[in-house]
């Protein structure tokens, strides 16, 4: 990095704003997340509200992370080389855009492109730690990325409560308006707020990577978020898995040719941060089966055996402390890192996460069961989504932060999107009647719990596998 640049960042470093940088980067992750849970309390009156079947209406959800998984890794190589703070402005009026598309949006096809505009912010996540990585001292840097990884678990927490209410108490367009306002805030407070960019990567935009990316991660996602639907030996499903899987292979082999790939596979491969990426599929399932589980556990009828007969509100309520939980370990997640290392705080994460869940499939009779297992989650969340970006940006170079984290926040939106389509297939395949319609048996949520279990554990024992960082106590300043 040359003297002006070191000059700039060191400037940036002891801007009295610093606190101002963080929170409106918080905000825009806050933003991000919450999109994911914006429409859950309306999913079983979608139908309904879009005069349209469940298997058209299953899109209004599918759409969004499937966008998000694609533009997450394009956006953070397009902030890498067009400045971050730039594509995060872009990002937030795609939000906009998308809200307000949905909003006004009269049939299904315009509620699902609003949510396919939605979902390209989640981007703003790995640009905002990027951001945080370039501006910030070391000293800062490791509290600050915890509460910035901590917002992609506490929005959707904190917000499911507000959309319920909303669902329950105003039209359903509301929720798309509120969207649409809080993008709308979110753009000023990082023009503002955030600094300009000191650090950018020299080359070009590899369109042709990101449209093969696009195309091979759409095959597999399909197949992940919509084969239970199709049937996962069917023919469709298979030839879309296929057809993604090979393009992917093909993608993979251009990269390493390409002079300016959209991804450095070869940084990529470099053990801690490819076991870190591969754990990230794990801790995304384990935080979205939470997400699909609880819920429905909660407020499942009592008489059906099956749940505990809390109304939406009663149920988002019980789950919205974790997210609290995830924002008030930010300062505790960033001394750990600073004093233990990225790495044991990861193992620690994904050994909370296993415990909570081994302790709701023992004790799950109580509705304060379910309560602590979930705060246990948000404390292994935060934990462990505080400590991957970092592990992340202590091995790769400083012009490929943005890149990079987005390439591991498209790892953990494979999770997610695995743990909608497994969770929900599950539930839907071991239903009990009661009052006339097939809902799902206790059993279904322990299967639920068991897989949630497994898919930890694969994250706990991948943690172990990650290179030791030494004596480092902070990440590698550019330069």
């Amino acid at each position: 990095m040359g003297s002006a640049d070191r000059r700039g960042r060191d400037r940036l470093s002891r801007t009295p704003a610093r606190w101002a940088t963080v929170a409106a980067l918080a905000y825009a992750g806050l933003c991000s997340s919450f999109m994911f849970t914006l429409v859950v309390p309306l999913q079983a009156e979608l139908p309904r509200l879009l005069d349209a079947s469940r298997e058209d209406t299953s899109w209004v959800v599918t759409i969004t992370l499937l966008v998000a998984a694609i533009a997450t890794p394009i956006s953070g190589r397009l902030g890498d080389l067009f400045g971050k703070k730039r594509v995060v402005l872009v990002l937030l009026a795609l939000l906009i855009v998308g809200s307000v598309t949905a909003a006004v949006a009269g049939t299904i096809v315009g509620v699902i492109i609003g949510r396919a505009l939605q979902g390209a912010v989640t981007g703003v996540i790995p640009l905002g730690i990027a951001i945080m990585r370039d501006v910030l001292p070391p000293s800062r840097l490791g509290t600050a990325v915890a509460l910035m990884s901590a917002t992609m678990g506490v929005g959707g927490a904190v917000g499911m409560p507000l959309a319920a209410y909303l669902a329950l108490h105003a039209d359903w367009h509301a929720l798309f308006w509120l969207a649409a306002g809080l993008g709308a805030l979110g753009v000023p407070l990082i023009a503002w707020c955030v600094p300009g960019d000191v650090l950018r990567s020299t080359g070009r935009l590899d369109v042709l990577g990101a449209l093969g990316l696009a195309a091979g991660l759409s095959g597999v996602l399909l197949f992940v978020s919509r084969g239970a639907h199709w049937g996962w030996a069917s023919p469709l499903a298979l030839s879309t898995v296929a057809c993604g899987v090979v393009v992917l292979l093909l993608w993979g082999w251009y990269q390493l040719r390409a002079r300016d790939p959209l991804l450095d596979l070869r940084v990529a491969a470099r053990p801690a941060v490819l076991f870190t990426n591969i754990a990230a599929i794990g801790m995304g399932f384990a935080l979205f089966s939470s997400n699909v589980a609880f819920p429905q556990l909660l407020e499942l009828p009592v008489a059906s055996g099956s749940g505990f007969g809390l109304d939406m509100m009663e149920a988002a309520l019980v789950v919205m402390p974790a997210g609290i939980v995830m924002m008030i370990l930010s300062p505790l997640s960033g001394w750990l890192e600073r004093t233990v290392g990225p790495r044991p705080l990861f193992t620690a994460g994904t050994a909370a996460i296993v415990l909570a869940y081994v302790f709701v499939l023992l004790w799950s009779s109580e509705v304060w069961h379910v309560f602590v297992a979930n705060l246990c989650i948000g404390v292994g969340i935060g934990f462990s989504f505080a400590a991957m970006p970092m592990i992340i940006m202590r091995s790769v170079p400083a012009h490929e932060t943005g890149a990079s984290n987005g390439l591991n926040a498209l790892f953990r939106s494979i999770g997610t999107s695995s743990a909608s389509a497994v969770m929900g297939g599950v539930l839907a395949s071991m239903t009990v009647e009661f009052g006339g319609q097939a809902i799902p048996s206790r059993a279904a949520f322990d299967v639920c719990f068991w897989l949630a279990i497994a898919a930890g554990a694969a994250a706990l024992v991948l943690s172990l596998l990650i290179p030791s960082f030494g004596g480092e106590r902070r990440p590698a300043l550019p330069g």
